[in-house]
Parts: C-alpha cells; sequence; structure tokens
C-alpha cells in the first residue's frame, strides 16, 4: 500500500491515496501523480493546486467512489463543472451532464400548488377570519424566494416566516386577514399574525391579494407563468419556468 498523499488545494488540506489520485488516468491529477506532469509543493511539502478548495471535496469523493453525490440544495453546480474541466475527469463531467439535464427539465415544470382554508373567530361583536395556507412546489428555488419575500407582524413587530426544515418543498402560513386597532390586545394574547410582503410592506388583506403577491415574487424572482387556474376551486395551482 502506497503511503497517503496530502494535497494543498487552495488552501485547504486533503489526504488521500495514490489509488484514488489515478483512478481516472487520464485526467490531470492523473498525469501528475502518474509522473507525467510536474508537481509543485508548498512550504510543508504538500502536494500544491490552486483551485477552489472547497468544492475539491466533490471531486476527490467521485474519485473514491465513481459517483457523485451533491447536496439536495447544492447551488454551484456551474463552478463544479469547471473544476471538473480543469481536472479532465470525463466521467465526472458526463454525470454533471445528466443532472444538469435533469434540472433544466425541472425548471421548465415548476409546478406551484397552494391549499388554502379559512375560518371566523368571534370576538365579542367582531368576526376575525384566520386563513391558513399551505405552499407545495417542485423547485426548492422558488419556495426559497417566496419565504424571503414574505413575513409576519405581531404586535407591530416584524418576525419572518417559520420554515419546516425537514421538507424544503412546503411553506405553511397562517394570518389573520384584516384587524382593527381597537383590538391590539386582543391580537398579542391570540399570538394573531398580519402577513405583510416586501419590499413594498403591503399587508396581505386577502386571498386574492396573497395570489397576486405570490406571481408577481415569482416573476420578478425569474420565473415566467404558463397558467393559473381560471375558477375558484381549491387548490391553486400555477405552472412556471425558470428563466
Amino acid at each position: 500500500m502506497s503511503e497517503p498523499i496530502t494535497l494543498n488545494v487552495g488552501g485547504r488540506l486533503y489526504t488521500t491515496s495514490l489509488t484514488t489520485l489515478t483512478r481516472y488516468p487520464d485526467s490531470m491529477l492523473g498525469s501528475m501523480f502518474g509522473g507525467t506532469l510536474p508537481i509543485k509543493k508548498d512550504l510543508q511539502g504538500n502536494c500544491f493546486i490552486d483551485r477552489d478548495g472547497k468544492i475539491f471535496r466533490y471531486i476527490l469523493n467521485f474519485l473514491r467512489t465513481s459517483h457523485l453525490d451533491l447536496p439536495d440544495d447544492f447551488q454551484e453546480l456551474g463552478l463544479l463543472n469547471r473544476e471538473a474541466d480543469f481536472f479532465q475527469i470525463q466521467p465526472l463531467l458526463e454525470a454533471l451532464q445528466k443532472i444538469k439535464a435533469k434540472a433544466t427539465t425541472v425548471r421548465m415544470n415548476t409546478i406551484l400548488n397552494i391549499v388554502y382554508d379559512s375560518h371566523l373567530h368571534n370576538i365579542g361583536s367582531f368576526p376575525v377570519k384566520i386563513i391558513s395556507v399551505e405552499v407545495f412546489s417542485s423547485s426548492c428555488a422558488l419556495l426559497k424566494l417566496l419565504n424571503s419575500k414574505f413575513y409576519y407582524t405581531i404586535n407591530g413587530e416584524r418576525t419572518p416566516i417559520d420554515t419546516k426544515e425537514e421538507n424544503q418543498n412546503l411553506i405553511s402560513l397562517e394570518w389573520v386577514e384584516s384587524g382593527l386597532n381597537a383590538m391590539g390586545r386582543e391580537y398579542l394574547m391570540q399570538n394573531w399574525k398580519s402577513l405583510h410582503v416586501s419590499a413594498s410592506h403591503r399587508k396581505i388583506k386577502n386571498l386574492q391579494m396573497f395570489f397576486q403577491q405570490v406571481i408577481k415574487v415569482a416573476v420578478n424572482g425569474g420565473f415566467l407563468l404558463h397558467s393559473f387556474p381560471t375558477t375558484s376551486s381549491s387548490p391553486v395551482i400555477m405552472q412556471f419556468t425558470q428563466c
């Protein structure tokens, strides 16, 4: 067995084996550690490569397993593709091409599904309408965008929307459709929220306004609306493509 080899890639240290580095002999790493190309050393004697150290972990893991494993929310496909091209790892480039083709298909068929409900809560002679909404989407990017644009206010204080990290395809919202200043204490006691949209900071007065603002946020964020239901049946399903 060969001794472990430590690489300094852009300031990050990685330790691996000669077998891993030469798994693909035609790659740059295969040529370097196969004796064809020269190897630079840092002051500590580690093999130095002046490339992105953070992204190199995915390069090295691919060399170890011949399988590309990326986080679900990975946002640096372009950078990883450039690094794979620099290192001339053809099987990795082919795996990335498949992922990009799949991502393009998803972007071209982004579905936004809004399920909503409402009920009245009577405070004396004042009826208060509470709206519950669940927003599903096939695009985590679209949900992340929506999550960043809506916020609550509780007793005048701005509060971010609470998202469930375990389900990246869902945003749950609940707010009071409209409120009266005289009921401020009751709002505080009941923990009622009003919903707003930035950057206009407009208060969402009803469901129709919510739908309109969702479309506006999506379109301004680079999504193109292709279909919207013309009836008032539940749920509301919109179809977008991402530019």
